[in-house]
């Protein structure tokens, strides 16, 4: 998280042996009263920095049966997406059985994904949570005190915990609300009651008040907040809700981009100034429009300096997503187009394959990406999998279910879109069970067109 660059390399995905056995040697001697509290290590700059980093049996065990063991030992995100996932779900371990596996694998960092606001995913529906617009009491009481217990468990002391905080919902309170085309009711009732704002403050000051916690705060993607009316905004509104509710700058370590999204990491072969036609392909293409940004590297690293600006400390760091944005494959451009026409120089060069930047539900063509990877590049962390591949971003069709998520229909492959992806086609994958269901389907062409190849 410093300013110079941070040297490459890469953790170790999981500990066997007799290294794990040691660990749960020690745990269990602990619990057993042969030993005091383990206290908790001071917090470091970057805390994947030689860490070993925790590998979800449960996502693993998928993804090898899928014929996916080339990646099967990679980290991913554990999701806390309702009150009873912190218990455990049907084929589901819940947290405090996910943090002794941790200990048990002699991991040194584990990553926890806090997802369950009041009124939640305001624009979208696929990922509608369980509680209510105003329920911000239940969400306090029933949902982040009972995980901050767990976490604050001696038990876990040695452990790294990084807490991914509650994503798409600040962004939504920047784009999708008033008298903007892409406008919801539900956003203007969260805007109008500040129980997006008061529910992260609430967040990272629970968890932030734990020594070995690592809160970093949804920022969206470059495809979101890239743009100048966007992008100072919402870093005002992150300042506004990191200083809400008890909190303050202190209790975030960073922020995080492209969560469960394909916005690709490098677009090798322009930026938002290359000229064609006489013109930056900013101020004259549909696939850029004016945005400042067309990957998630570049907008990154931006944002990091502009979060610092707003009153965000100096040594903040980054975290990007990389789980589904490879977008590799035959249909990955080689070189950068000859034409003279500036959307279809655009077009043939990007590596970016969507129909367009809006669309975000199981999309057709996209890849495994850069594997979890510490710091490698100056001011981010790390590139981490939050998103587990393979797991639905929503379903294609209604699905009743007791999960809190509805049928939103970028999820549906028939749909012509709206004004959030300028009416385009939703590039969604046919067929797809509820979000964070296996999607075997998705996950074969991951796997094909992950980039670097497997």
């Amino acid at each position: 998280m410093e300013t110079n660059p941070l040297p490459r390399g890469k953790w170790t995905p999981v500990r066997r042996g007799l290294a794990a056995a040691a660990a749960l040697t020690l745990v269990s001697g602990m619990l057993a009263g042969n030993a005091g509290p383990a206290s908790a290590a001071p917090r470091v700059d970057n805390p994947y920095e030689g860490a070993t980093v925790y590998v979800n049996p449960d996502w693993a065990a998928k993804a090898t049966a899928s014929g996916g063991a080339a990646i099967a030992d990679q980290p991913t995100g554990v999701w806390m997406d309702r009150r009873a996932a912190i218990e455990g779900t049907q084929g589901a371990r819940g947290l405090r059985e996910h943090l002794d596996g941790a200990v048990e694998q002699g991991a040194d960092l584990i990553q926890v994904v806090i997802y369950n606001l009041p009124g939640r995913d305001c624009a979208a529906l696929a990922s509608n949570g369980e509680l209510g617009p105003e329920e911000i009491d239940i969400y306090q009481s029933e949902y982040i005190d009972p995980i901050v217990d767990i976490m604050s468990d001696p038990a876990y002391a040695s452990l790294r915990i990084v807490n991914i905080i509650e994503i798409d919902s600040l962004p939504n309170l920047i784009t999708n609300v008033g008298s903007r085309e892409t406008a919801t009711p539900e956003c203007d009732v969260m805007l109008a009651n500040g129980n997006y704002v008061a529910g992260v403050g609430y967040a990272l000051a629970q968890l932030g008040a734990l020594e070995n916690t690592y809160n970093y705060i949804d920022i969206g993607h470059h495809g979101w907040l890239g743009w100048d009316d966007n992008f100072g905004p919402a870093a005002e509104l992150f300042h506004e809700a990191a200083t809400a509710n008890g909190s303050s700058v202190d209790n975030v370590h960073g922020f995080i981009s492209n969560t469960a999204n394909y916005g690709v990491l490098r677009e090798e072969f322009f930026d938002a100034n290359t000229v064609v036609g006489g013109r930056p392909v900013r101020e004259s293409t549909t696939w850029v429009d004016w945005n400042n940004y067309v990957d998630e590297l570049s907008y990154a690293q931006a944002y990091r300096d502009e979060l610092v600006s707003v009153g965000f400390n100096s040594d903040i760091g980054m975290l990007i997503d990389t789980s589904r944005n490879g977008w590799g494959g035959s249909e990955r451009p080689t070189s950068a187009s000859t034409s003279s026409d500036p959307n279809t120089f655009v077009n043939d060069s990007r590596i970016d394959r969507r129909i367009h930047l809006g669309n975000w539900c199981n999309q057709s063509g996209a890849g495994i990406g850069e594997r979890p990877t510490a710091a490698p590049e100056d001011g981010i962390d790390a590139y981490v999998w939050i998103k587990p591949p393979g797991e639905s971003d929503g379903a294609s069709r209604e699905i009743d279910n007791e999960e809190g998520k509805g049928f939103d229909r970028m999820c549906d492959p028939t749909y012509t879109g709206n004004p959030r992806n300028q009416n385009n086609m939703s590039g969604a994958l046919p067929d797809a069970p509820l979000s964070g269901h296996w999607f075997e389907a998705q996950f074969q062409e991951l796997l094909a067109n992950a980039y670097p190849p497997l």
